[in-house]
């Protein structure tokens, strides 16, 4: 079983959720054995499918997973079964049903723009809900598409709001301090207007980031960085969606940045719970 997630972020959601016990199950004397079957209601991207049978393996099933995330799934596919003690069953059932559902809605909603736009990279935002970070990513993962950053530590993009504290310093100037910084680190820089992004380019930057340009702008900036003897790559950002993705590739741009995949709405998973004979 390959994990995204390590098994203490698991123990924690089944934590979370009963920390002192099923008291429904337990009021019940639940005790008999018992087959879960989580089955696709509508097409939809799978994820976090192994995290999920982790997480009800550690509350005490046992788990067959019928296809890998990342699957494009039809409706009724079968998703993971599991077996063992109800009380085991139950206190599994909806932490990992709802880590499926909510996590292959954004890895669907991911496939979708990067079906749209197969000349282009798709690069998701840092943008996700707090904590959640490696659910995020899994996702993205699992939906064709690319982490855009993870985080601050490790890429370098100025913003607009980083140049608002730097008076009189040049693109130049200021491109050639962070090479100095951080050497083996590409540069980005986001831009709001053509002639930013030209100016961004001669400076010496390489990642030019559109911020909310239509692709008809997108498609100016792209043909002014082609002339040049080495052009950064250019990445449209701002409102990028399925919907518009194949406009801004043709525009020329190469990365589309996007945190749609973020607000996509839960994937339905149904859960058929079968008592089994103790014999």
């Amino acid at each position: 079983m390959s994990l995204c997630l390590p098994r203490a972020a698991l123990e924690a959601l089944l934590f979370e959720d009963a920390p002192y016990g099923d008291l429904t199950t337990e009021a019940l004397s639940l005790t008999c054995p018992g087959l879960m079957r989580f089955e696709a209601r509508a097409a939809m991207v799978a994820a976090l499918v192994e995290e999920a049978a982790c997480l009800l393996e550690l509350a005490g099933a046992t788990v067959e997973i019928a296809v890998a995330s990342g699957a494009v799934l039809a409706p009724g596919a079968r998703i993971l079964s599991a077996r063992g003690p109800a009380a085991s069953l139950l206190r599994g059932w909806k932490v990992a049903q709802t880590l499926i559902e909510i996590w292959s809605g954004v890895a669907t909603c991911a496939r979708e723009i990067v079906e749209a736009a197969p000349g282009a990279v798709v690069a998701c935002t840092r943008k996700n809900s707090s904590g959640a970070k490696a659910f995020a990513v899994a996702a993205v993962r699992a939906g064709g598409a690319t982490m855009h950053r993870l985080g601050l530590s490790e890429t370098i993009l100025v913003f607009p709001e980083h140049r608002a504290f730097l008076e009189g310093e040049t693109l130049a100037e200021m491109a050639a301090r962070l090479r100095r910084a951080a050497p083996e680190k590409m540069l980005a820089i986001e831009v709001k207007t053509l002639d930013d992004g030209i100016a961004a380019a001669f400076a010496g930057f390489d990642v030019i980031q559109a911020e909310k340009f239509a692709p008809e702008e997108i498609a100016r900036l792209a043909e002014a960085l082609r002339a040049l003897p080495k052009p950064p790559r250019l990445a449209a950002a701002g409102g990028i969606a399925a919907a518009n993705a194949a406009a801004f590739s043709r525009a020329g741009a190469q990365i589309l940045v996007t945190s749609a995949p973020y607000f996509a709405p839960p994937r339905d998973v149904q859960v058929v719970l079968t008592r089994l004979s103790s014999e």
